[in-house]
C-alpha cells in the first residue's frame, strides 16, 4: 500500500532507512528518493525509471562533510568552494574511483552531489543518510512538477509520496570538479 504524506515524518525516515523508495519534492523538481548507500535500492530506482544503467544519479547530502562516506577527500580550496555554493541548486561532480561505489558511479569514476536548500530536506537526509534523487519521471519523459504527475508515472510502484506542492521547473545546475 502506497502512503501519502504532506510533511517529512519519522515514518518516512524509517521507510528510507529500511530500503523503501518514494517520490518527494527536492529543492528543484520532484525526485524518486531512496538510500544512496543501498545497492538494492539503487537497482530498484533504475528499473522503476527505466533509466540507462550507465547514467549515474545525483546524490543529495546534508553537508559537504557527508562526502567522506563516499571516500572523497577534499582540499581546503574545494571545501571553501562548496561552502559558498551549498546549500543550493548546484550539483557538483567529484572524482570517486572507489570500487565500493561502482553501483553508483557506473564505471564513470565520479559522483554528482548536491546539498539541497530546504532545511526540511537537509534534516531528512541527516536522519536517513545520503539519498539518490533522480527526477520523478520515466526516462525520456518530462519531469513531474506536481505530485499528481509523479503518480501518473509510478502509480503504486513506489512506497510513498511526499506532496510539497508545486516545485521549480528548473533542474539543478551541474558543474564538474577536475583535480590536477
Amino acid at each position: 500500500m502506497v502512503k501519502e504524506f504532506k510533511k517529512a515524518s519519522q515514518e518516512i525516515v524509517d521507510m528510507l532507512t529500511h530500503g523503501k523508495i518514494g517520490v518527494s519534492s527536492t529543492d528543484t523538481i520532484y525526485g524518486v528518493i531512496g538510500s544512496a548507500l543501498s545497492k538494492k535500492v539503487i537497482e530498484r530506482v533504475y528499473k522503476l525509471k527505466e533509466r540507462d544503467p550507465k547514467k549515474p544519479f545525483i546524490i543529495l547530502i546534508n553537508s559537504y562533510e557527508d562526502l567522506s562516506a563516499f571516500e572523497i577527500d577534499l582540499t581546503e580550496k574545494l571545501k571553501n568552494f562548496l561552502k559558498k555554493i551549498w546549500p543550493g541548486p548546484i550539483t557538483v561532480i567529484l572524482p570517486c574511483d572507489s570500487q565500493r561505489f561502482e553501483y553508483l558511479h557506473r564505471g564513470k569514476k565520479s559522483l554528482a552531489f548536491r546539498v539541497p536548500k530546504p532545511r526540511w530536506l537537509r534534516n531528512l537526509i541527516k536522519k536517513t543518510g545520503p539519498l539518490v534523487a533522480p527526477s520523478a519521471n520515466k526516462s525520456g519523459l518530462e519531469p513531474a512538477l506536481l505530485i499528481e504527475e509523479a503518480r501518473m508515472y509510478f502509480a503504486d510502484n513506489v512506497d510513498f509520496y511526499l506532496d510539497k506542492g508545486i516545485t521549480s521547473e528548473t533542474p539543478s545546475l551541474i558543474t564538474q570538479v577536475i583535480r590536477k
